[in-house]
């Protein structure tokens, strides 16, 4: 009983590996990997700095307001 259990594990550890290793193989799928990251940074960047942001934003629209009212 203890020897077919162990030798189940031992199966599908090897078939996890295997997998791994062929996963490991494939590098068709980086570049979306690498853009999903970029833009995961990006997003992270955008939700911490987002109030100096918006002031920024805002300070501009301000300025660009003013000015067009002066003509």
């Amino acid at each position: 009983m203890k020897n077919n259990i162990k030798n189940k594990l031992t199966i599908a550890k090897l078939s996890l590996l295997t997998r791994i290793y062929k996963f490991n193989d494939n590098n068709k799928g980086m570049g979306v990997i690498e853009i999903v990251l970029i833009i995961l940074v990006l997003v992270g960047l955008v939700v911490i700095f987002r109030s100096h942001i918006t002031a920024i934003i805002n300070s501009v629209f301000s300025k660009v307001t003013k000015q067009i009212n002066t003509f």
